[in-house]
């Protein structure tokens, strides 16, 4: 095995976030320390406003800590690193572009063959599930199918790490369980390291290797719960005594 794989892809070290402004200041998070092995999967949970998007800002390299830091294969996170991908909870695609040149577009910037990327992007719109769909603008497409889109336009540039904040939060709730299915599939695929932010304690621990409980404001690392489940995963996993316990435990951490 390579030394390499042997250290942990990300490591966040006593992490604190205070926004200051003419009326005072706020504390976000406090305190946060965790590593992430590569491949795995984590996702984060926590009320609202106890600074899961916070975290995730941090660690895309869009927003500086006010202590503490966060290192990517040991370099100091402190701009957005092409090693980097991030999905947000609104796909965010161009209305204008199809499909496949909204997922070129990243490489387009990058002054990438034309030819190469759009073929790089015909395969991710393949491993998506979208094919058919390339000339499609944005506007004729599910919500659904957007985060696909948007995923695969993450996945473009081969990123080490995935940043998925709420990205089906906006999701009716049968197509949130399928998209979480599709997102595992791609995972396996691709073998990413994935960090996902959700509210959804259920989708936490269906999705994830482990799980991140973060408390209420000031945002405090409560509980790192590995999940023991085996993998692949089925729903009717979702109704065993084994998953209610774990949800039971991540609901008491962040209360």
């Amino acid at each position: 095995m390579n030394s390499a794989n042997n250290h942990p892809l990300l490591e966040v070290k006593d992490l604190g976030v205070t926004f200051t402004d003419e009326k005072g200041s706020l504390q976000a998070l406090i305190q946060i320390d965790f590593s992430i092995a590569r491949e795995q999967f984590v996702c984060v949970v926590g009320p609202s406003g106890s600074g899961k998007s916070t975290l995730i800002r941090v660690l895309a390299g869009l927003l500086k800590p006010t202590s503490g830091e966060v290192s990517l294969d040991g370099i100091p996170v402190t701009e957005p690193r092409p090693g980097v991908g991030i999905v947000f909870q609104k796909a965010n695609l161009m209305p204008w572009r199809s499909v496949l040149r909204n997922i070129t577009l990243p490489l387009e910037i990058n002054h990438i063959d034309p030819e190469e990327a759009a073929s790089r992007a015909r395969d991710l719109i393949d491993l998506v599930g979208l094919s058919g769909f390339e000339d499609w603008l944005p506007h004729d497409l599910s919500g659904g199918m957007q985060q696909r889109v948007a995923i695969a336009r993450s996945l473009i540039r081969d990123p080490d790490l995935l940043l998925l904040d709420e990205p089906f939060g906006a999701l009716d709730a049968l197509t949130r369980e399928k998209m979480g299915t599709e997102l595992l599939r791609v995972w396996r695929a691709r073998k990413k390291t994935v960090i996902m932010i959700t509210h959804d304690i259920s989708e936490a621990v269906f999705l994830a290797d482990r799980v991140l409980a973060i408390s209420p404001q000031p945002g405090n690392l409560r509980l790192d719960l590995t999940i023991p489940l085996k993998r692949p995963r089925a729903e009717e996993d979702r109704f065993s005594p084994e998953f209610v316990d774990l949800t039971h435990q991540l609901r008491q951490a962040i209360k």
